[in-house]
């Protein structure tokens, strides 16, 4: 029986798609929090701040508490932090990020030329072979690289895009380093929620509707997986998987009654 205290949801794709809820979420979530489970909201989208992130939510009709919503680009400032602090001096970074979250990096000397950090995030079309080759010029001159994810692809109105996991593998390839990756499936970003709510991963339930990011990366940390059928989600991303989700539900609406049917005799 699986009898979870702490809900994580992701956002993109789980509770909405470009923008349009999906079909009973909001009333599920309400419902959930009125049942009394603590809620954690944990995204990889890295083209709005968590402020941005949680006025949407808000829009949409979604409850959103203080604290309950942790962005990739959060981590990779705290990551920063604690290199600083490693270090014992300021630290120089690159946030190679969409405009509207270098808010999220204020305080931070930035240095296109000799960073520290490379920090690597979605800019859409501004990706160029150019811009490419200086990142990678950083990274041989000894920086570290730091990706805000990883994932694949993502869904978009008009269908599934390429993400930016493609150019952090890119980069890995050609520089022997291994990124440190900020948001899901990251350990560490599984384990500083879980700190923060004061749940034990047994306690955790994970719904999302990326399959390795969401589901296996929180299994691998000890969460319960619940793969839903929206977003990104495809039949055939199942076949041949040696690890299968914990748990696959039609969409977020459905949790509420799969959550109860658990506590059955």
């Amino acid at each position: 029986m699986i009898n979870p205290t702490l809900l994580l949801f992701d956002i993109e794709g789980t509770l909405h798609v470009a923008g349009q809820p999906i079909a009973g979420a909001v009333g599920a979530l309400g419902s959930l929090r009125q049942a009394g489970y603590l809620i954690r909201f944990i995204t990889n989208t890295t083209t709005k701040t968590a402020e941005q992130l949680q006025q949407q939510l808000h829009h949409l009709g979604f409850v959103v508490e203080a604290g309950e919503l942790l962005s990739a680009a959060q981590l990779a400032r705290l990551a920063a932090t604690n290199l600083a602090n490693t270090y014992g001096r300021p630290i120089r970074i690159w946030p190679v990020v969409d405009q509207a979250i270098l808010p999220e990096f204020a305080g931070f000397a930035v240095d296109e030329t000799k960073p520290d950090l490379v920090i690597v995030g979605d800019i859409g079309d501004g990706w160029t072979w150019p811009l490419i080759n200086r990142v990678f010029l950083a990274l041989q001159h000894g920086a570290q690289l730091v990706a805000l994810h990883r994932n694949k692809f993502w869904q978009t109105p008009d269908g599934l895009h390429v993400d930016i996991g493609f150019l952090v593998a890119g980069f890995e390839a050609v520089t022997g380093q291994v990124a440190q990756v900020m948001g899901k499936p990251a350990s560490a970003c599984f384990a500083q929620i879980l700190a923060h709510a004061g749940v034990d991963a047994a306690q955790a339930l994970m719904v999302g509707d990326d399959l390795d990011s969401d589901v296996l990366g929180a299994q691998a940390c000890g969460l319960t997986g619940v793969l839903v059928k929206t977003g990104k989600f495809r039949e055939g991303q199942l076949v041949g998987r040696a690890v299968q989700p914990d748990v696959i539900l039609a969409s977020v609406a459905d949790l509420p009654a799969w959550l109860a049917a658990q506590q059955q005799p």
